[in-house]
């Protein structure tokens, strides 16, 4: 027999609770990263033990949260009942040791796993826990999951609560970065999900008053709304809903306070339940399409003991309200039924505008009918598949309703077929795919969907993308614009940008879009290779090389074989996300960057000329 196939005691093997998440991290937070996407593992640490505070303040126990991060450390303190003393070292370093096995204590908490906060301790190159309870505090200081010291209780005058300190550990996230638009963007989360609490971070204050109205104000404050935005609130479930005048539904729902980006059985329902609502009021069967088209909303719903369908808690599985009570759908049409056609009633001029909405719509789907059947006809003659989407085997094997896969997949829009030739012939086939576009795509700026539907080039890319009715189909997590470092690069990428924010902009909101950031020069000896990004990293390379090395300027993609590309397509790769901040004007961005030319914009682009070197 092969030594090989041996199969003896040796073969076995156990790993403290610590070992197992350090070897398998996946499992517990999702995909590692480095900070540059919002489901990157640094986030879910931060959440695990932010979550814990929250479910304090929901019972009713503290109502200030203060969170400190800065150099990659993280502090959080609480004033909530702080943990017990005693059970302190097993709740930060036993595996599915926790209060939350206990629905009395903690009904309708997001983590009811108990393995949170031991993940973070496991994760973190050092992790320290104190809780203070009844003028006595206690300590444990942690690395990597190990306790380096148990410290006895000491008496203080501090108030109750939890102070949790931890810093990611390097060796698994990799030159990771906390990014302060992705941090803050949690926090007004959490402080929406919470009227009342109050959170600091890094000394500024978070607080909502009116819960998902003061969210979809403020996510809607740059856009024109068709009516004032509906907000309607009960025991466990709460909504905000209202019209715009853009194309496609953009949706924000959450779960006992967890943001579900990729939704659920909770999100489908309130849909349907609007949808419903809405035909009963009226007396009209209108179509799914005209009701829903162009709507923004923000849900959130507590049920009991939910069931998610990944681990990183993006979509809701349960079917129940509560264990022994009403499915989420009837629970959320029932509320729906009652609340929304009172809200009419009490509001006609509301209800009035929302029907000229949807009778608009319904008017504009029928002028797309036939736009879209040529659209569909045209994408099948070119062979999409073949020629323009070299995809991926997560998707190519028909596995699209894996979310947990799919949360790997990644597209690279490249600049013509040079470039997506190198990227396809080293690309992880398994979760990489490319889109090659033909030249400069079409400055869509102030153009309507129909001729976006009209247009090859984009019609192929969205259906590529599987986004034709919005991003809740989206086949890749990560789009990643890939363009040569050059002036034309850089046009092609403003102008997908402008494609994207224009009629997709819940894919920039929902941290989907990328910037491949691509080398300038490489710079070389014999024995070592340097790719630059800059001038200064060009300058840096030089000096540590000395000599004469050889410097290569890269003009574009195209000219960097397959063979470096494995060095910039990988899981270390450089990539910057696009954010749109909710104080930013999508309209006026467009109209000053790519309108009409106008002063302004010729002053600005002469007052920011760099040169490359």
């Amino acid at each position: 027999m092969s030594k090989h196939n041996n199969y003896t005691e040796s073969s076995i093997k156990s790993l403290d609770w610590n070992e197992h998440i350090r070897t398998r991290p996946g499992m517990y937070i999702g995909k590692l990263g480095d900070g540059s996407s919002p489901d990157d593992g640094i986030y879910v640490l931060l959440k695990e033990v932010i979550d814990n505070s929250i479910d304090e303040f929901v019972m009713g126990h503290g109502k200030r949260i203060q969170i400190n991060v800065s150099n990659g450390k993280v502090v959080i303190r609480d004033y909530g009942r702080g943990i017990p003393l005693g059970k302190l070292l097993d709740c930060v370093t036993k595996i599915n040791t926790g209060a939350k096995y206990d629905s009395k204590v903690f009904k309708k908490s997001v983590g009811l796993n108990g393995v949170g906060i031991k993940a973070v301790n496991a994760l973190s190159e050092k992790f320290i826990a104190e809780a203070i309870r009844d003028g006595e505090v206690k300590k444990i200081i942690c690395n990597r999951g190990s306790v380096i010291e148990d410290c006895s209780i000491e008496k203080t005058t501090n108030r109750n609560g939890t102070k949790i300190t931890f810093h990611p550990d390097n060796d698994i996230f990799k030159n990771y970065n906390f990014l302060s638009d992705f941090v803050e963007n949690k926090i007004w989360n959490y402080a929406y999900l919470n009227s009342g609490l109050t959170i600091e971070l890094n000394s500024k204050k978070y607080f909502s008053e009116n819960g998902l109205l003061d969210l979809l104000d403020k996510k809607t404050e740059n856009i024109n709304l068709r009516y004032p935005i509906i907000h309607l609130k009960d025991d466990d479930i709460e909504i905000a809903v209202s019209h715009t005048n853009n194309y496609n539904e953009e949706y924000y729902s959450f779960v006992n306070g967890q943001l579900t980006t990729q939704g659920g059985t909770h999100l489908s329902a309130f849909k349907e339940a609007f949808v419903r609502a809405v035909r009963e009021f009226f007396k009209k069967d209108f179509d799914v399409a005209d009701i829903r088209a162009s709507m923004i909303a923000a849900l959130s719903i507590r049920v009991e003991e939910p069931v998610f369908e990944s681990q990183t808690k993006t979509k809701l599985g349960s079917l129940e309200i509560s264990p022994n009570g009403k499915t989420i759908k009837t629970f959320t049409n029932d509320f729906m039924k009652s609340k929304l056609d009172n809200f009419f009633h009490k509001n006609p001029e509301v209800a009035d505008q929302l029907l000229a909405r949807i009778i608009q719509s319904e008017k504009e789907r029928k002028e797309m009918q036939g736009i879209k059947k040529l659209a569909s006809k045209r994408s099948k003659t070119a062979k999409l598949h073949n020629k323009k989407l070299r995809d991926c085997k997560i998707h190519l094997n028909n596995n699209k309703h894996d979310i947990d896969k799919r949360l790997k997949s990644t597209i690279f829009i490249t600049e013509g077929d040079s470039a997506g030739g190198s990227i396809t012939k080293i690309r992880d086939v398994s979760s990489q795919a490319v889109f090659s576009l033909r030249g400069k795509p079409l400055n869509t700026y102030g153009l309507t969907k129909k001729v976006i539907y009209e247009n090859e080039e984009f019609n192929l890319l969205f259906n590529a993308l599987n986004i034709d009715q919005g991003i809740e189909n989206l086949r890749y997590n990560q789009i990643v614009i890939a363009t040569d470092a050059d002036v034309d690069g850089m046009h092609i990428r403003l102008l997908l940008l402008t494609f994207f924010l224009n009629f997709y902009p819940d894919i920039v909101k929902s941290g989907h879009l990328y910037i491949l950031e691509t080398p300038l020069f490489r710079v070389r000896n014999k024995k070592q290779t340097y790719y630059c990004y800059s001038t200064d990293e060009r300058d840096q390379a030089l000096s540590k090389l000395g000599g004469k090395p050889e410097i290569t300027r890269f003009k574009g993609l195209g000219e960097i074989s397959p063979n470096e590309f494995k060095d910039l397509i990988n899981e270390d790769m450089k990539l910057e996300p696009v954010i749109l901040k909710d104080d930013i004007s999508t309209d006026k961005l467009l109209s000053y960057y790519m309108g009409k030319n106008t002063q302004d914009r010729q002053d600005f682009i002469i007052n920011n000329l760099v040169s490359d070197g």
